[in-house]
């Protein structure tokens, strides 16, 4: 029985997280430099007009949350796609077929790199906040453990979506006309339950929804869905991501043709 191969799981890992600050100005300050303007037009504008705030926290603070998975998401599948795209593009992709790397090792280099990336602009994303808003975290360890736990979800999607797409244009598609929107509808400038019905019962079945409101409770200890319900649906996302990749790795579907 072949053990786990740290060495190989290792190269790929930094290979792919050099790639990102090669390139740092696409990788790093453009995130950053487009969640900083929503700070500056929602938080600092349109906040300092909204008296009451939203569900009793400060407006600017309510969105931290929200703006913070807003890129995570975005992030996350972009980097994951990106990389495994590549190796297929250029043919490399046979070359670590042949060599002596398992699933595992293949993943924690891909996807452990995609969710690193991620996670420091969530954290330069947060530092960036304090410049705007003044926010706290009730539950920080909890913070954590979720932005750890979407960043791996959503870099495992973009790994299969790297693999199933077949040119660039594929590679933008989802991350641009199917995961922005949704985050953009799934309550990241505002709280589903001032939307009327049946708007409100339709917004219940965007499941950035739940992602979003998941995060907000771990920083203000209040969401419009259950922190349970979001926790649950974010594992089974993680699980089902990881049963696919497991599916496409034993067939060889998109890899040897």
């Amino acid at each position: 029985m072949i053990g786990f191969n740290a060495r190989s799981a290792w190269t790929i890992y930094k290979q792919e997280l050099m790639r990102a600050f090669r390139t740092v100005m696409q990788s790093i300050f453009a995130p950053v430099l487009t969640t900083t303007l929503y700070f500056v037009v929602f938080g600092a504008a349109i906040g300092s007009q909204m008296q009451g705030g939203m569900g009793g926290v400060n407006y600017g603070a309510f969105i931290v949350p929200g703006l913070l998975l807003l890129t995570l998401l975005g992030e996350s599948t972009s980097n994951a796609s990106f990389g495994i795209y590549m190796p297929r593009f250029t043919g490399a992709i046979y070359e670590l077929l042949s060599a002596p790397v398992g699933v595992a090792e293949t993943l924690v280099g891909f996807v452990g790199a995609a969710a690193t990336k991620s996670l420091i602009l969530a954290a330069i994303i947060l530092i960036t906040a304090t410049a705007f808003v003044d926010y706290t975290i009730a539950h920080p360890i909890l913070a954590v453990g979720y932005v750890i736990l979407v960043s791996a979800s959503f870099s495992l999607f973009g790994f299969i979506l790297g693999i199933w797409a077949d040119n660039f244009e594929k590679l933008s598609i989802v991350p641009m006309l199917i995961l922005m929107p949704l985050t953009f509808l799934g309550g990241t400038f505002y709280s589903i339950d001032v939307l009327p019905e049946p708007w409100r019962s339709v917004a219940l079945a965007n499941p950035v929804v739940y992602l979003v409101n998941g995060l907000r409770w771990t920083f203000y200890g209040s969401s419009d869905v259950s922190i349970w319900l979001s926790l649950g649906l974010t594992l089974a996302f993680l699980a089902a991501c990881v049963a696919l990749i497991a599916y496409i790795f034993r067939t060889g579907w998109r890899l040897r043709s």
